[in-house]
C-alpha cells in the first residue's frame, strides 16, 4: 500500500501558501493535488481571459510549491471534471484522507462531499480564512433579522474588527456611510488624465498559457490581446501598492462614473487577485487605512472602498451560503426570455451596451455600475431568464466566482429573489445612463424619448416595467416616487409605451 495518507486539494481560486489547506502539512506523507479541468471552462462559456488568468495563476503557484519542495501532483488540461480527476487519484493511490478549503461554488462543494461519502474517505474541509466573517457568525447574525440588509451587517463588521471607528465605537467622520458623496459623474469634458492601473506584461509561462488558450478554446468569447492581469502574489501586492499610492484618491467620488474608452476609471482592479486569494482582504484594508493617514485622503473615498471589501464582499458571500442552492433558481418575476446574442458579441445599436460589453470582451472586466446599471439593468427590464444572465456573468468576467457573482447578479441586479437582501429593484431609464456617462452622445437612440423609433430601448422598457409592476412599486416608500412619475404620462402615451415595449421584447436580438 502506498505510504501516502493525505491528499491536499488546492483549487484555482485558493492560491495562498498561508491558506488553511496547507496548515500542518506533513512533507513526509502528504501531497498537494491541483488539476486544470477543461470542464471548468466549458460548463459556462468562459471568456478566454478568465481561462488564461486561472491557468496562469495556477501554474505560477505550482511552480512556487515545487521551489518550496512541496510534493505536488499537477494535471494539465484534464478532460475530466475536477472531482472525477480527484476521485481517480484517490482510488489509484488508496488515499485515506482528503484536505481542502471549501470551494467557492456550491456545486463543487456538494460533489466533493458526495465523493468522500461514496469512497468512505475522511474529508477535512476547512473554512476559507480569506474572509472576516465565518459562516457560523453570519448565520448567527442573520437568524433573528426581519430584514437582511448590508448596512446593519456592515456596521457590525466595522465595530467587530475596529475599522474606521473611534475608541467609543463611533464611526470615523461622524457617519457610517458616505455613499451619497460617491456617485458623481465625470466632468462634462470627460475624466481627464486617469492614472492607469499597473499592468503586467505576460512572462514566458503566461505566454505559453495564452497560446494554449487561443488554440484550445478558440471558439470561446473574448480577447487575449489585453491580458495584463496579476498572476502571482508579488504582482498582486505591487498592484495593491500602486492603487493606494496613485489611484485611491479619486476612486470614491468617481466610482459610479462611466466614459467611453475608459475601461478601468479609478477602480482598484484588485478583485481578481482577491478572489484568487493572491491578496488577503485584511492587507488590502490595512493598505487603504495607511494611505488615508499618510495622504490625508477624503473619508468618503476611504469609507466607500472599505464598504465594498468589509461590507458588500463579506455580505454577499454570507448570503450565498445561506441561500444556496435555491438562490440559483430564484425567478421572482418569472422572466423567461433568452439572452440576446449580442451579449456575446457587443454588436448592438445601444451605445451603453456596446461599450460595456465591448469592453468586457476585450478585457474580461467592467466595473460595478456597468454591471449593475447597464448590462444588469437591461437584463431585468428585458425580462431575461435570470439563470441565463447569471451564467453569462460567471463566464464573462475574470473575477467571477459563483459565491460573489450569483448574489450580485441574481439578488441585486435582477431582483430574482424578490428583495431577500435588497429593498428595491435596481432599475433606471436611459436618463440615468446619460447622467453618469457620455454613452448617449454617440447613440442613435434618445434617452428622453419614451417610445417610437428613436426612443432609447432602456427608457421604453423602464417605463413599461413600472407600468407592469405598478402595484409592487407603489407599496414601498422607497419606490413610490418612481410610479408617481407615471401620473405625469398620459394614458395614451402609456399605451404607446407598452405597445413599443412589446415590440422590443419580441425583437431583442435586433436592438
Amino acid at each position: 500500500m502506498n505510504s501516502l495518507k493525505r491528499l491536499v486539494l488546492i483549487l484555482g481560486d485558493q492560491l495562498d501558501l498561508e491558506g488553511a489547506a496547507l496548515k500542518n502539512f506533513n512533507f513526509a506523507t502528504d501531497e498537494v493535488f491541483m488539476v486544470e479541468s477543461i470542464h471548468e471552462a466549458q460548463y459556462v462559456w468562459s471568456h478566454k481571459a478568465k481561462i488564461a488568468l486561472f491557468l496562469s495563476a495556477m501554474r505560477h503557484f505550482a511552480k512556487q510549491l515545487k521551489e518550496l519542495n512541496y510534493p505536488l501532483a499537477y494535471i494539465q488540461s484534464s478532460p475530466l471534471s475536477i472531482v472525477a480527476a480527484l476521485k481517480e487519484k484517490i482510488v489509484q493511490e488508496q488515499i485515506t484522507q482528503l484536505i481542502c478549503v471549501e470551494p467557492g461554488e456550491w456545486r463543487l462543494r456538494q460533489q466533493i462531499e458526495l465523493m468522500a461519502k461514496e469512497l468512505k474517505l475522511h474529508l477535512d474541509m476547512r473554512e476559507d480564512e480569506h474572509f472576516f466573517c465565518s459562516h457560523r457568525d453570519f448565520m448567527g447574525w442573520a437568524e433573528d433579522k426581519k430584514e437582511l440588509r448590508l448596512e446593519y451587517f456592515y456596521r457590525l463588521m466595522r465595530k467587530t474588527h475596529h475599522i474606521l471607528v473611534d475608541e467609543e465605537g463611533n464611526p470615523e467622520g461622524g457617519q457610517w456611510n458616505f455613499d451619497q458623496d460617491n456617485r458623481k459623474p465625470y466632468p462634462k469634458k470627460g475624466p481627464g488624465i486617469v492614472d492607469e492601473p499597473i499592468l503586467f506584461e505576460p512572462d514566458s509561462m503566461t505566454q505559453e498559457v495564452i497560446a494554449f488558450v487561443k488554440e484550445t478554446y478558440s471558439k470561446h468569447p473574448g480577447s487575449l490581446d489585453h491580458f495584463r492581469w496579476p498572476v502571482t502574489r508579488p504582482q498582486a501586492l505591487e498592484a495593491l501598492d500602486y492603487f493606494v499610492e496613485y489611484r485611491l484618491r479619486n476612486f470614491g467620488v468617481y466610482q459610479d462614473a462611466m466614459w467611453t474608452n475608459t475601461p478601468y476609471g479609478w477602480h482598484s482592479i484588485l478583485s481578481s487577485a482577491l478572489n484568487l486569494k493572491l491578496l488577503n482582504p485584511r492587507e488590502v484594508i490595512s493598505a487603504v487605512l495607511s494611505a488615508w493617514k499618510k495622504y490625508s485622503l477624503d473619508i468618503s473615498t476611504v469609507e466607500g472602498f472599505i464598504r465594498q471589501i468589509l461590507g458588500w464582499r463579506e455580505f454577499v458571500r454570507g448570503m450565498y451560503y445561506l441561500d444556496m442552492p435555491g438562490m440559483a433558481e430564484d425567478n421572482y418575476y418569472q422572466h423567461q426570455r433568452a439572452l440576446p446574442n449580442w451579449y456575446w458579441s457587443g454588436k448592438t445599436n445601444m451605445s451603453c451596451m456596446k461599450d460595456a460589453i465591448g469592453q468586457t470582451l476585450q478585457y474580461g472586466y467592467a466595473h460595478h455600475i456597468q454591471r449593475l446599471m447597464v448590462t444588469g439593468n437591461f437584463a431585468l427590464l428585458a425580462e431575461i431568464l435570470p439563470s441565463a444572465v447569471c451564467d453569462w456573468y460567471l463566464a464573462i468576467y475574470v473575477d467571477a466566482i459563483e459565491w460573489v457573482e450569483l448574489p450580485n447578479t441574481a439578488g441585486m441586479a435582477l431582483f430574482a429573489n424578490g428583495g431577500r437582501f435588497t429593498s428595491k429593484p435596481y432599475i433606471a431609464s436611459g436618463a440615468y445612463i446619460k447622467r453618469m456617462s457620455n454613452y448617449c452622445d454617440s447613440c442613435r437612440y434618445k434617452p428622453d424619448v419614451r417610445f417610437g423609433e428613436t426612443a432609447c430601448p432602456i427608457t421604453t422598457l423602464y417605463w413599461n416595467f413600472l407600468i407592469q409592476h405598478r402595484s409592487q412599486f407603489e407599496s414601498s416608500p422607497r419606490t413610490r416616487l418612481m410610479t408617481a412619475n407615471l401620473k405625469r404620462i398620459s394614458e395614451e402615451d402609456q399605451k404607446s409605451i407598452v405597445g413599443h415595449a412589446e415590440y422590443l421584447l419580441n425583437h431583442l436580438d435586433d436592438l
